[in-house]
């Protein structure tokens, strides 16, 4: 491949590889991100690839060279750890951040480039009972109809917003979405639109823009509880499913769907995960070439869209989020002597 393969870790920060995985770098020294801290979210810029946002424990990173060199965006929320991020593929000035534990859970947003930030009105609780301290692990624009967005928390409920974010919505409970532990949220083009969002042990589809949902249990369909995240395949209406026996678990399975979340098909892959899968990267300059990461550090490659996997030499430290841009990243710093 031609680009950057981005490895998010909790505690080396990000690894990189621009000759196709076969070596690997770390942050160098001298750098606002620290190659040793805890990177939660990475995101790709829409039009410009070789940037890349890191959510981390110093709060949001950005490189402009494909993931060398790192600066600090100057934010109300330095300081605290960044779970999501979600670039408004209409308009990438718009982005929105989400907090959470060890730092209070939160929404912020920014409409120039992150100049200014807002922090929403949502005010979620500082403590729940699941997890200690709740954690937005998900973020998404809705991009068909260019001024909706969803967020969910761990624990703490599905959000939507009508009006790019300026006002806020709590929209699951006991006659739709629930329970209130939210991993994961995406938006399908359809036709119709279709809102796939993911608890801990089911999957939830909507095709009424969230006015009422499907429920599909994923222990009692496939074996296996633990609904981690779905990834869309760029430019279409197909999704990639991970789904595990727990966290950090001990295996995994892959699914991909090509009609809207209604059914799934199993991916194959070449060696056992130990662990959940994690994290799926994936760019629309090339919508076959896929990574999947575990919780435990095994990275795998797909060539064609998900449908099967092979993992690569290289294990990491606890994996969080993958990503990949066609953009090739500089060489590091020289080092200083």
């Amino acid at each position: 491949m031609q680009g950057t393969i981005l490895v998010g870790t909790a505690g080396q920060g990000v690894l990189r590889s621009n000759d196709n995985g076969a070596t690997w770098h770390r942050i160098p020294l001298d750098q606002d991100l620290e190659f040793d801290s805890v990177v939660r979210a990475l995101a790709v810029h829409p039009t410009r690839p070789e940037v890349i946002f890191a959510g981390a424990d110093a709060g949001l990173g950005r490189s402009d060279d494909g993931g060398t060199r790192w600066s600090r965006v100057n934010s109300p929320f330095d300081d605290q750890q960044v779970w999501s991020i979600a670039i408004d593929p209409h308009d990438p000035d718009s982005i929105l951040v989400g907090t959470g534990a060890p730092s209070r859970a939160a929404m912020y947003r920014t409409t120039d480039g992150g100049v200014t930030w807002d922090r929403l009105s949502p005010e979620l609780p500082e403590r729940c009972a699941g997890v200690s301290k709740p954690r937005i692990l998900t973020v998404a624009y809705d991009h068909v109809d260019g001024k909706s967005a969803w967020f969910g928390v761990e624990e703490g409920g599905l959000w939507l917003t009508r009006d790019r974010g300026d006002t806020w919505d709590r929209v699951d409970g006991p006659d739709g979405v629930t329970p209130s532990d939210i991993h994961c949220v995406l938006v399908l083009d359809g036709p119709p639109k279709t809102i796939v969002c993911l608890v801990v042990n089911a999957i939830f589809v909507s095709q009424d823009d969230g006015a009422t949902w499907t429920r599909t249990g994923t222990k009692s369909t496939w074996g296996i509880y633990y609904t981690r995240l779905v990834a869309r395949i760029p430019d279409s209406n197909s999704v990639l499913l991970g789904i595990g026996d727990g966290t950090p678990g001990t295996q995994t399975r892959i699914f991909r769907s090509d009609d809207l979340a209604r059914t799934w098909t199993e991916s194959t892959v070449d060696v056992p995960p130990n662990s959940t899968v994690w994290a799926f990267g994936t760019h629309s300059s090339d919508a076959d070439l896929v990574f999947a990461g575990t919780k435990y550090g095994h990275l795998f490659r797909s060539t064609d869209g998900g449908r099967s996997f092979t993992k690569e030499w290289r294990e990491f430290p606890e994996i969080t989020d993958v990503a990949w841009t066609p953009a090739v990243a500089a060489a590091p710093p020289a080092a200083q002597h």
